[in-house]
């Protein structure tokens, strides 16, 4: 076995390869940039090489940089992550030259199915049905539109080279088509170094499913099933679970023959996942293989109890597969939500800055993974769920403009989908995340929406469901009278405390009232707090009744209560007369006052918001590509005023109305930080 493999990425990959390598006993040498100096990856590795500035393309990207490393390093073998050098078949042919080993498949396997073009031409070849499209390099955005026309529309845009969604586009028109191939060209160029563009016809209300295969280099293939990706936005994907809800035991086994078939035809080596839509009739349909590991491995790990990672090495070892296709089962259920620094309120636009607060959920270890592999350092064990957080920050760190936006992957299992849901939600809900914007409310609301929890979701899920975008959750009214009760048993904790007088302790309850109106979420509710030492009993008006119990103390800025016998979880911060509370993906103001104070409140004017109207406004950090239009310029809905970038992604500002530019603050190559006045209009 190795002794010593360096890990050619950053962030939670990297972390996660760590921890394997370390149960097997291997050391490990990490790469960093500037931005990475401090990244977690580095502290976990057992040594570390600095690689160059903090863009992709002048650090992790750059072969030459990497095989020094390597050199310097003395490490055996590499394995590359995913993303940046993951599928560069001349990374793989340079470590074959310098007889590193490559914990992947081989160079050929690379250059055949990393290449979306070359492989759906090699999966139609093999008879394996594929997605009406031209796979021909096109040349400009007139061939691009010309060639949209004859598949018909929609069509899907797509970088050669791609993954991740970066550099894919879907067109319904021409003038999409147009823009689309541009900024398809651009991205592909900018993230992988290679600007070759291709169009497919792009299926309606489709499921993104893929398969997970593990081939040796003798002969050995197996799938490990299926993994559902549906869920998606910007052709990105943001929650996964393993298996399916959607597929039978017949199609799961024809597509998991069919992509090891495609694999073996290859000769491929090591991890890989062949990706497919599958329509409302179970057919379906080849679109790329990803020939590395993918983000959401996780999840098949857990119900299969297979260390995806550790396989990866001791097939680049030469070891023979240990567990044949027989061996492999479905163990409960598993459900991954992709926490990433991207705002729901501004349309998932990036979001850089520190953490200043970062206390994921503390993992548990149990199903397969429990006595096939730990995948944590620490974990409780002998639950009847798990959850697992592979991560690559920590509590004080930065997120970089320079690198996918993803902090963690949140998983859990459990012995149905029911309850893995079940366990997420608490998941998310314990999840404590400040200074960035992220993306925690709205995995949250996903996990409660009717279609995700019938599993009949599609890739236009998002789409549909938030065709205005995602304005955060309105909780109903039962919610809400269990928050409404828990911020009145609260706050009376917290007036207690702050009534208390030095030496006239035992007079301090008889300060604070009993009487209490709570408004939140445009709703009030007039509740008389009954106390004793076990907890509260809530009274409201109608009569109802709940029973309040916590350990909650005053600057706890989480509080597990327990509220008629089921659990509420909740994150808490002090604001006037109440609390910020956010649960389920609702962000609450909750006021408590006293009856008179309620009642004066009632008599305030709502403060209105500043008016930006007549302002284009910079919606994240980033760097500004081109200006559009120019002062004097009339412009129309829709119009495209600005191109920003950031985190590897173009984003088109346009006009949400007619109007004239009276003024342009920012020009090509200017940084700008969120909400700065881009453009002015009359």
């Amino acid at each position: 076995m190795f002794n010593k493999i360096l890990i050619a990425n950053r962030g939670e990959i990297a972390c996660r390869v760590i921890k394997t390598a370390r149960k097997m006993g291997i050391k490990t040498v990490a790469i960093y940039s500037d931005a990475d100096r401090n990244a977690l990856h580095v502290k976990m590795a057992d040594e570390a090489v600095h690689i160059g500035p903090p863009p992709a393309n002048q650090s992790y990207i750059v072969i030459d940089k990497v095989m020094q490393a390597i050199k310097d390093s003395g490490a055996e073998a590499v394995h590359p992550g995913y993303g940046f050098l993951s599928e560069n078949s001349k990374f793989a042919e340079a470590l074959e030259d310098a007889g590193v080993a490559f914990v992947g498949p081989p160079k050929g396997a690379i250059v055949s199915m990393g290449d979306k073009i070359t492989s759906k031409k090699i999966a139609q070849d093999a008879n394996v049905s594929t997605v009406p499209g031209y796979m021909g390099l096109i040349e400009d955005a007139d061939e691009a539109v010309k060639i949209s026309n004859e598949i018909g529309y929609p069509v899907m845009i797509k970088a050669s080279a791609g993954g991740g969604g970066k550099g894919m586009r879907i067109a319904w028109n021409d003038e999409e088509a147009r823009e689309g191939f541009q900024s398809s060209k651009n991205e592909a160029a900018n993230s992988f170094g290679d600007d070759r563009i291709f169009i497919e016809k792009f299926v309606t209300q489709p499921r993104h499913i893929e398969i997970q295969v593990l081939c040796d280099a003798h002969g050995n293939g197996i799938y490990l099933n299926e993994r559902e990706c549906s869920i998606q936005r910007r052709n990105q994907k943001v929650v996964e679970e393993a298996p399916s809800p959607f597929l039978d035991e017949a199609t799961r086994k024809a597509m998991g023959e069919q992509s090891v078939a495609l694999a073996k035809a290859v000769g491929y080596t090591s991890a890989g996942t062949v990706e497919f839509i599958v329509d409302g009739d179970k057919n379906f349909y080849f679109l790329e293989m990803n020939t590395r590991l993918q983000v959401e491995h996780p999840v098949t790990e857990l119900i299969t109890g297979v260390d995806l990672v550790e396989q990866m090495i001791r097939v680049a070892n030469g070891e023979p597969l240990s567990i044949t296709q027989d061996d492999v089962g479905i163990n409960g259920w598993s459900i991954e939500n992709r926490v990433y620094a991207e705002d729901p309120y501004r349309n998932f636009l990036p979001s850089i800055g520190r953490l200043t607060r970062y206390r994921p959920p503390a993992e548990v270890a149990a199903g397969p993974m429990q006595t096939n592999g730990k995948w944590a350092d620490e974990a409780i064990e002998g639950s009847d769920y798990a959850v697992r957080n592979d991560t690559g920050v920590f509590e004080g760190g930065e997120i970089s403009m320079y690198y996918d936006p993803m902090i963690a992957k949140l998983c859990t299992w459990a012995p149905t989908r029911d309850e893995a849901i079940e366990a997420m939600r608490n998941a998310l809900d314990g999840f404590e995340l400040e200074g960035i914007g992220h993306n925690l409310p709205f995995v949250s609301a996903v996990m409660d929406h009717p279609i995700f929890i019938k599993g009949e979701m599609t890739t236009a899920f998002i789409e549909e469901q938030y065709p205005e975008g995602f304005d955060g959750v309105e909780l109903g009214k039962d919610a809400l009278k269990r928050i409404a009760a828990s911020a009145a048993a609260m706050y009376r904790v917290a007036e207690i405390r702050r009534t208390r007088i030095s030496g006239r302790m035992d007079n301090h309850e008889r300060k604070v009232g009993k009487n209490w109106v709570v408004t939140l979420q445009g709703e009030e509710f007039a509740v008389k707090v009954k106390a004793d030492k076990k907890g509260s009993t809530i009274k409201f008006e109608d009569g109802t009744k709940l029973r309040v119990s916590s350990d909650w103390t005053p600057g706890d800025s989480l509080a597990t209560l327990d509220v008629d016998g089921a659990p509420l979880v909740l994150k808490v911060d002090k604001i006037s007369s109440g609390f910020r509370m956010r649960s389920r993906g609702a962000d609450l103001k909750v006021n408590v006052r006293t009856p008179r104070q309620a009642e004066l409140a009632r008599l305030m004017p709502a403060k209105l918001p500043p008016d930006t109207s007549k302002m284009l406004l910079c919606p994240m950090p980033g760097l500004v590509v081109k200006v559009d239009a120019e002062v004097g310029q009339e412009v129309q809905e829709g119009q495209a005023l600005c191109t920003i970038e950031a985190m590897k992604m173009e984003n088109i500002l346009r006009a949400e109305k007619k109007g004239v530019v009276s003024k342009v603050n920012a020009g090509a190559g200017d940084s700008l930080a969120v909400d700065e006045v881009i453009m002015e209009f009359e």
